[in-house]
């Protein structure tokens, strides 16, 4: 690649952002950063306690915040937190500063790889697949409008999916 250029990877819980970040940075030489590790990095506690001790809307403060440092940044992957779409700046951030692709995945995959991951607050709760189902009705439009790429996830290895979204982008 001649030029540093940001890749940054979007989509649900369980799409593999994380996994298929850190391949497609070790691929393409560049550096990988998840907003989710950043912040626990910043923060010296992980995700839930954050969200126990600030709520939702502390926790999307930090997250913005993560997101811009981030972003500013040349030659990286990005994985992003699922919800991060929902601020207005973030999408700005996204799609100003790299190239954004969606990583997409069906709610049952989504119930399947988040099914035992107790680092997921949003789904402790008696039914995750409903908030799944919610979550996916508000985020996957604000995915799909500022996605350069879409890649499906479903059925495929990490590896895989990251070779694709190299073919996809041309490099």
């Amino acid at each position: 690649m001649a030029e540093k250029r940001n890749i940054f990877l979007v989509g649900p819980m369980g799409a593999g952002k994380s996994t298929i970040g850190r391949h497609l940075a070790q691929m393409l030489h560049l550096e990988f950063h998840d907003s989710d590790q950043e912040i626990e990095n910043r923060t010296g506690a992980d995700i839930a306690w954050v969200f126990d001790v600030e709520g939702e809307e502390g926790f999307r403060v930090r997250e913005a915040t993560v997101i811009s440092d981030l972003t500013e940044r040349q030659g990286i992957v990005l994985a992003t937190g699922g919800g991060s779409v929902q601020s207005k700046d973030i999408r700005n951030y996204l799609s100003a500063r790299g190239i954004v692709v969606y990583l997409e995945t069906t709610i049952d995959k989504q119930v399947a790889r988040t099914q035992r991951d107790k680092r997921r607050p949003l789904l402790q709760v008696d039914d995750p697949r409903e908030v799944l189902e919610n979550l996916a009705e508000v985020r996957n439009p604000l995915y799909e409008e500022i996605a350069d790429v879409v890649v499906k996830t479903d059925e495929q290895s990490a590896k895989v999916v990251a070779n694709q979204i190299i073919d996809k982008l041309g490099f």
